[in-house]
């Protein structure tokens, strides 16, 4: 059995980047919402991420691979433990590329508008053993009055027209537009064209994966963010095939939601990548800690987590990542009141069963 574990996060500077990352050093919400908006981490360099679990990297102590940060295995990379503990770690996980860690978590935080941009579809995919497919989803945190993501190419937009909007310049009026708030979730399967508005902080879960292809970047020209035009002409997808028959967009106030033991759950995407449910307290709520097979998740969004199994007490505050391992210690979760959870599932082969 493996104890809960934290990870210290690693944080990458982005030309896009603010000032919220780390969110462990940030304000309460509540807090935040009447204090001045931070001043960016470094003008020249701001922190756009901050990778939370990650095991693309096989150094041991690489800019791509967690550390973790206490506890019986503080030092030891995610890397190292998936070789010493792989059964105990990862269960019936699915693998990722070289048996790696099914998910890479982050938090991204968008002062200015991302890069339009593609990850690499199945068939380049197969065609390109090196690119790897990377799905991901958005759960917003926290977003400016009217900020909006980018997501999917219309229905009626065609590869032709697509290619001659790159060359005139108005990329922006074949992508779809959603306005977006505190708990929505956008899937974006990949091969599906899309970026992140400026003034949104979000949780990204996605598959292990960094391969990124810019279509457009909002005219920066910028020779250190260089466009990959081909790569991204043989990736996007068009029409019907940019659905997989996940909700590609689910509000909060429209997920399906249960409420059970004190805490309500929203159920936030059901995708074969990963689940990702959406975990709120208004009162003290504790939950047994018991082995299942398959790794989770668990990111405190605001509010205090305690993890209480035999290896003592860990507590995820404001901004802590947690993973639950496969094997986990039996215990305790305890949730403080007004506690918030994003919790990711990793992926298994019984989600397929039929």
């Amino acid at each position: 059995m493996l104890p809960p574990l934290r990870f210290e996060p690693i944080l990458k500077p982005r030309a896009w980047g603010g000032g919220r990352l780390p969110l462990s050093a940030q304000p309460s919400r509540l807090a935040a919402a009447a204090a001045a908006p931070s001043k960016p981490v470094g003008e020249s360099c701001p922190i756009g991420e901050s990778w939370e679990v990650a095991d693309l990297d096989e150094a041991p102590r690489g800019d791509a691979t967690s550390i973790v940060a206490e506890g019986p295995f503080a030092g030891r990379s995610i890397h190292e433990l998936r070789l010493s503990h792989e059964d105990e770690l990862l269960g019936i996980a699915s693998r990722g590329p070289r048996g790696a860690f099914p998910l890479l978590v982050k938090y991204l935080d968008a002062r200015e508008n991302l890069s339009v941009q593609v990850h690499p579809s199945p068939a380049y995919a197969r065609a390109h053993p090196k690119a790897h497919l990377k799905t991901e989803a958005w759960v917003i945190v926290d977003a400016a009055p009217h900020a909006r993501v980018y997501r999917g190419l219309r229905a009626s937009t065609t590869p032709e027209a697509f290619a001659r909007a790159l060359a005139a310049g108005t990329v922006l009026e074949h992508l779809e537009v959603f306005e977006v708030a505190r708990g929505d979730c956008i899937y974006l399967p990949s091969g599906t064209c899309h970026a992140l508005g400026a003034g949104l902080l979000v949780a990204e879960v996605q598959t292990p994966s960094d391969t990124t292809f810019r279509v457009w970047d909002w005219n920066r020209n910028d020779p250190a963010r260089p466009l990959h035009l081909d790569e991204a002409r043989a990736s996007i997808l068009f029409g019907g095939a940019q659905s997989d028959g996940v909700r590609g967009v689910v509000r909060a106030a429209d997920a399906e939601t249960l409420a059970a033991a004190g805490v309500t759950t929203r159920l936030l995407c059901g995708a074969p990548a990963f689940r990702l449910e959406w975990m709120e307290t208004a009162e003290a709520a504790a939950i047994p800690i018991e082995a299942t097979g398959v790794p989770e998740v668990w990111m405190t969004i605001d509010g205090v987590v305690r993890w209480q199994t035999a290896s003592g007490e860990l507590r995820a505050n404001r901004g802590a990542t947690v993973l639950r391992p496969a094997a986990v210690e039996a215990g305790e979760v305890v949730l403080a009141p007004g506690t918030t959870v994003l919790r990711a599932f990793c992926p298994s082969p019984l989600d397929r069963a039929t």
